[in-house]
């Protein structure tokens, strides 16, 4: 059997990112912590934290994790019908998810917010490309995520969400600028784009559906949706926005659509583990409705 408070531990090393800021959480010393999670190693047989700034969790880590965050979801529901047992009042469940940061930026933000604003939850939320995000579900990073992938994770339950729109824009100065003979292959790559990271392949996509070839992008790198927009309204690049983010730049003017009448469509789907738990019914419920308010049919 493996020792919960071991687990725990383990859990706030690598939540925390130190064995320090674990302790302060858990209300013990470092060294009980690092002395936990020693005797949790020595029991599985491997390395579980790769020490360091931040530590982070080994495979074999993360999968003990994801356990950890499973045995809190089933606690919540045993309290929920023998309140004896937390007589202190119902404990906060810890619930990791993975989200792209463009469904951050729009719909995904305010749908867990008014759940956890009336849940017994700790959202812990992770940002990836959509593209991505399963891989945290796959290491047992996360319990539930967003992604772009139309197959389900093994053991994970799959809900399709609609699609995110998409549209090429940039202020009207860089237009005219750069594509002022028409948006072609040619002067795509010449004109300066906007990508969210190097695992950002959504400029690609659409300019390999525009030309029916790759073109080689020049190549801004910005981290930040909000950031995104302000960038390409100041004239930094073009680049692929969620059209509900820059809907009112695009009224005011700010930003104009290089092709207006080629959106790309990002169908995105929910994943969250196959555990029997009200608060990960409750978390599918609001993302789900959410999604069908804010997001288009995916075709």
């Amino acid at each position: 059997m493996l020792d919960y408070a071991s687990l725990a531990a383990l859990a706030a090393v690598v939540r925390e990112g130190s064995f320090e800021r674990a302790a302060r959480a858990l209300h013990v010393t470092p060294s009980a912590v690092s002395q936990r999670v020693r005797l949790l190693e020595e029991r599985v047989g491997c390395a579980l934290v790769v020490r360091g700034q931040p530590c982070l969790a080994t495979d074999t880590g993360r999968r003990l994790c994801q356990h950890v965050d499973r045995v809190r979801l089933l606690e919540h529901e045993l309290q929920a019908g023998l309140p004896t047992l937390d007589p202190a009042g119902e404990a906060r469940v810890r619930l990791p998810v993975a989200v792209n940061a463009d469904s951050l930026a729009t719909w995904f933000a305010p749908a867990v917010a008014a759940f956890a604003a009336s849940a017994p939850v700790l959202l812990d939320v992770a940002v990836d490309d959509e593209g991505h995000t399963a891989e945290w579900l796959r290491g047992g990073a996360v319990l539930a995520a967003v992604t772009a992938s139309a197959r389900a994770v093994a053991g994970c339950n799959h809900r399709p969400l609609g699609a995110m729109r998409y549209l090429a824009a940039a202020s009207p100065a860089f237009v005219h600028q750069h594509f002022a003979d028409g948006v072609d292959a040619a002067s795509l790559a010449r004109a300066p784009s906007l990508v969210f990271s190097p695992k950002d392949e959504l400029q690609t996509r659409w300019v390999r559906r525009l030309c029916g070839q790759h073109v080689e992008l020049p190549r801004h790198t910005l981290p930040s949706s909000q950031a995104f927009v302000v960038a390409a309204a100041a004239g930094m690049g073009w680049g692929l926005h969620p059209e509900s983010l820059i809907a009112e730049y695009l009224r005011q003017g700010t930003l104009v659509a290089l092709l207006p009448n080629l959106p790309l469509d990002v169908p995105l789907y929910w994943q969250h583990a196959r555990a029997t738990s009200a608060l990960l019914d409750g978390l599918t419920h609001a993302v789900l409705a959410a999604a069908r308010a804010r997001l288009v049919p995916a075709t």
